[in-house]
């Protein structure tokens, strides 16, 4: 039987997911706690991870651990890995999620501490995170490794050139990881587009307005309209899929 069509496919496994703690992470989290996943919620903030926790192991019965750190940091994302193994014993689908898009007046006062914080968080993180983990899964039964992308690295807008740029470099780590640690791990990206997170609270007035107009949907996307395509890529429903880039994005024009 396919892989595909097993109902309990996921039951036991490890399920990481960064900025795990809201949006489009706390919809990840709940939907693999759900299908009997053990989820790791690791964010910035241990309260709200916390939370998380506490609702998905209320709810679900499965364990949930949540683990405060800076994607940025290589130190973090080291201290996350190891704690996860500490506690868990093994990650089999590793969702690179956490994201970081600020606003700035005009790309000539983008600040070098903010071009740098960017490019942590959205590349330096994610790259790190899947050599570490990558290599462990290889060496043991393998795993999924799922990136977050967006749409602003093919159809890049001016207020999110750094973001841009970041995310555009993630195509090429999810190419390069699924040729490293290929044949037992699949590395996959989902290129977002205008999802209505907590993020989109701060956006400039009447830019969703304007997004709209470019979307052949008509609309953003609720952050559950992620949960689909991850799950694709975590199951054996993607099985012949690796080095992948999925648009998510309604079709942005």
């Amino acid at each position: 039987m396919n892989s595909a069509t097993e109902p309990n496919e996921l039951a036991g496994k490890v399920v990481l997911v960064t900025g795990g703690s809201r949006g489009m992470g706390r919809e990840m989290v709940h939907a693999f706690a759900a299908r009997g996943a053990h989820v790791v919620i690791a964010s910035r903030k241990l309260d709200a991870c916390e939370e998380v926790a506490t609702e998905v192991r209320e709810a679900y019965g499965v364990r949930a651990l949540p683990v405060a750190f800076n994607v940025s940091s290589w130190e973090d994302c080291d201290r996350l890995v190891e704690t996860v193994y500490a506690e868990l014993g093994q990650v089999d689908v590793l969702i690179n999620n956490a994201g970081l898009s600020p606003l700035y007046p005009s790309l000539s006062e983008v600040s070098e501490s903010l071009f740098d914080k960017v490019i942590g968080v959205n590349l330096r993180g994610p790259f790190r995170l899947t050599a570490v983990i990558g290599e462990r899964m290889a060496a043991a039964d393998g795993g999924s490794i799922i990136n977050i992308g967006s749409i602003e690295a093919i159809r890049v807008q001016t207020h999110a050139l750094p973001y841009a740029a970041a995310k555009a470099g993630l195509h090429i780590l999810t190419e390069g990881f699924a040729q490293a640690y290929g044949p037992k791990v699949r590395v996959n990206t989902i290129q977002a587009g205008a999802f209505l997170t907590d993020i989109s609270s701060n956006w400039p007035e009447g830019l969703q307005e304007e997004m709209e107009k470019k979307i052949a949907l008509g609309r953003c996307a609720t952050p559950d309209e992620v949960v689909g395509a991850v799950l694709f890529f975590a199951t054996g429903a993607s099985s012949y899929a690796t080095g992948a880039l999925l648009r998510l994005d309604g079709g942005w024009q």
